[in-house]
């Protein structure tokens, strides 16, 4: 092999370009992916990026977003400095201040809450990105409150919680072992990418695909043997429709049954008013491709699942309808053996990397007693027992209501106030409140409404641990100076604690003590060695097991068995909640002549994850206007085209968009794409538009009316 040969091969630039090559990772999407990176430096700056060749996440692959890092950490409005409010709430006017009168301002204005109103007046939450939350909850515990809370109040905890409901833990389909994929809500080909590249394989080699949703999609084309396209949050009704065909047939594994699962004849009784006689009118799917795909079941044993938790988990029946395709797993012995799905360890930030760790011990070792119940605690119950955090969709009911308690302050990284449903009413809770702190890369919508704002690092200017499935790990270090006088977040989670005094030695002693000593420790390996690797390394054997062992054992549920009854709602009749997944009705309760559409939010487009990215033009060029799919008769009855100005109102406001006219979605649904500042799609939800057992927003069963808008 030639020289130049070798360059190309390894991606070394040449001795005399001045050009150095460095290895981090892009933290713009979720934790599930943090794919690998070559930053390309030159006098100090990244010049170009691009995958990492052998990355356990991406293998050299990066996706639009990934490749907009560049633009990214260089955009225009960086904040480089600690920001002091000068103009009133939301007017954008600040002045630079140095750290230590920052910390001492927030130190002051959460004490002062502290000492007027008691410690759990102070909320401290989490936005984008996610990767300090276990620091952020301890400062939160260490200052006394009950109130930390995350984005995840919206995003994937429902999920998690109807597999605790179900399994005590989440299942992970072993989807290689599989004769059948059931893909609900799956599309990769948007978000996750590699998933994607995955399954293209594995259908190659054979495995049959069973699709479901509520629109059309690279997935529903290029995958599907079967497509079954549901209206919108009727997807346990679908699936009940499934399981009652099933279990008619006696298509199910009744000896499985007996033995692993609780409920079953209850939960059979109730699936069998999802019939021929009305689920095409309940879920517009015509029965016999219900039957279809009960029989693609049935021909295909070793069925595995992908529940996607927005889209099923996104309306006010959200985490039943996800119970409710969980059953099917159960009723046809597909949980806990290969082929179908399998529990798996989740070892750090909800990732399952095949190896336990003691990152719960830190999460809640400290957390405090004899306190209030956080945010949320009594209008979601389950939510309270299984997660035990604030639910932050209620947070701005109670800074405007004060009920049950006061909540004065909030210390927040990475807020966006426009992922609450009625945003409207979340800005004007941050304008009411005594004290509000908000960190950013950006000067964002939100934090234009706080009293100090401080820089936060990207993931080029920090290093940060990472473990990946199969047992290994990778501390990054950064790959340039950082921007201004940015931090990184646990810095200033750090940093502040000592700054007050918080009563929490092993948060002070930062970031890396708690890598070291919660995570590392068990596998003798040091933070000092993994940062020296260029690349993610072993440092843990995966742990497995055979076939229905953990079935054998027990569960971690109240019966030791996979609840198609919920034991845990069955004892606590007062919350008000059904053990059974049974189906309600998905839609606010909006008159449907005034209102006759459906609008949904929180589809993903390729350049963008939620606003995130809309500010890098390059991302923005490739959907530059906000713009909402609909159906191309229902297009041709409001008399427009593609490119014309819409207007979408429901009960709470209206916003104007451009319109697409297309295929992909059914008549009578309005899809908008989400995140744009000039036509924001939560403004326009009910903010008590919630699911009642996840405290979830219902983002995607809002009724709507259209109409035809002129202008530019």
């Amino acid at each position: 092999m030639t020289e130049l040969e070798r360059r190309i091969k390894a991606k070394i630039p040449g001795p005399d370009t001045g050009i150095e090559v460095r290895h981090t990772m892009c933290d713009i999407c979720s934790p599930g992916m943090h794919c690998g990176i070559n930053a390309y430096i030159k006098d100090g700056k990244v010049i170009k990026i691009e995958g990492i060749d052998g990355h356990p996440s991406n293998d050299g692959r990066l996706c639009t977003k990934g490749m907009a890092n560049r633009e990214y950490i260089y955009r225009e409005d960086r904040i480089k400095t600690p920001l002091k409010r000068v103009g009133k709430r939301g007017e954008g006017r600040f002045e630079p201040i140095s750290w230590d009168e920052a910390y001492a301002e927030i130190a002051k204005g959460l004490n002062r809450c502290k000492e007027t109103y008691g410690a759990e007046s102070v909320a401290f939450y989490s936005g984008y990105s996610k990767w300090y939350r276990q620091m952020l909850r301890r400062l939160a515990y260490a200052f006394g409150s009950p109130n930390y809370g995350c984005e995840s109040s919206a995003c994937y905890t429902a999920a998690f919680m109807a597999w605790k409901v179900a399994a005590g833990e989440q299942g992970n389909p072993d989807m290689g072992n599989s004769d059948l994929f059931l893909g609900w809500a799956f599309n990769p080909f948007y978000s996750s990418y590699m998933g994607a590249h995955n399954a293209m394989e594995l259908k190659e080699k054979g495995l049959k695909f069973l699709i479901v949703d509520t629109r059309r999609t690279p997935a529903t084309e290029k995958l599907a043997d079967l497509f079954l396209q549901p209206k919108t949050g009727t997807d346990g009704a679908l699936a009940h429709a499934i399981a009652n065909v099933l279990i008619e047939n006696d298509w199910i594994d009744r000896p499985y049954i007996d033995r692993y699962v609780y409920g079953f004849e209850e939960y059979a009784e109730y699936v069998r008013q999802f019939n021929e006689g009305n689920i095409e009118s309940i879920t517009g799917v015509p029965y016999p491709q219900v039957v279809a795909a009960a029989r693609l079941i049935h021909e295909n044993p070793r069925m595995s699942c992908n529940e996607s938790s927005a889209p099923l988990c996104h309306h006010r029946n959200g985490l039943q309808n996800y119970r409710s395709v969980m059953a099917l797993l159960a009723i046809t012995g597909n949980f806990d053996r290969t082929g179908g799905q399998k529990l798996s360890v989740h070892s750090y930030m909800h990732v399952p990397c095949g190896f336990e760790t003691r990152e719960n011990q830190y999460l809640y070792e400290t957390r405090p007693k004899d306190v209030k119940e956080p945010v949320g605690a009594e209008r979601f119950p389950l939510w309270n027992y299984l997660e035990g955090e604030m639910q932050a969709m209620d947070m701005p009911r109670q800074i405007l209501e004060g009920k049950p308690y006061p909540l004065r302050a909030v210390f927040a990284l990475g807020l966006n106030g426009r992922m609450f449903p009625d945003s409207g009413r979340m800005f004007k809770a941050l304008e009411s409140l005594d004290f509000f702190v908000d960190t950013d890369l950006f000067m964002t919508d939100t934090a234009m409404w706080a009293d100090i704002v401080l820089p936060a690092c990207s993931s080029f200017e920090r290093g940060e641990f990472k473990p990946y499935p199969g047992g290994v790990a990778w501390y990054t270090s950064p790959v340039i100076e950082r921007i201004g006088e940015a931090r990184s977040d646990v810095e200033i989670c750090t940093e502040l604690a000592r700054v007050m005094d918080l009563p929490d030695e092993v948060l002070k002693n930062g970031y890396e003590y708690f890598i070291q000593h919660y995570i590392l420790d068990d596998f003798g390996v040091t933070v000092e060695e993994l940062k020296k690797a260029d690349l993610p390394v072993r440092i843990a054997e995966v742990s497995t097991h055979g076939d229905l062992e953990l079935l054998e054992k027990g569960l971690d549920t109240p019966t030791g068995k996979f609840e198609l009854k919920s034991a845990i709602i069955e004892q606590h009749p007062e919350w008000g909640l059904e053990p059974l997944p049974t189906y309600k009705e998905p839609l606010d309760d909006a008159d449907p002549e005034a209102y006759p559409f459906v609008f949904t939010s929180g589809s993903r487009i390729p350049g963008a994850i939620h606003s995130r990215l809309h500010k890098v033009p390059r991302n923005r060029s490739l959907q530059p206007e906000p713009t909402a799919d609909m159906n191309q008769a229902d297009c041709d009855r409001l008399g427009v085209k593609e490119g014309d100005w819409i207007e979408i109102s429901t009960a709470r406001g209206a916003i104007r968009v451009k319109v697409h006219p297309t295929l992909s979605v059914p008549e009578k649904l309005v899809n908008l794409f989400h995140g744009y500042s000039e036509a924001d799609a939560e403004s326009i939800m009910d903010g008590d538009h919630l699911d009642p057992y996840s405290g979830f927003p219902a983002y995607r069963s809002t009724r709507c009316a259209v109409r035809k808008a002129g202008g530019n």
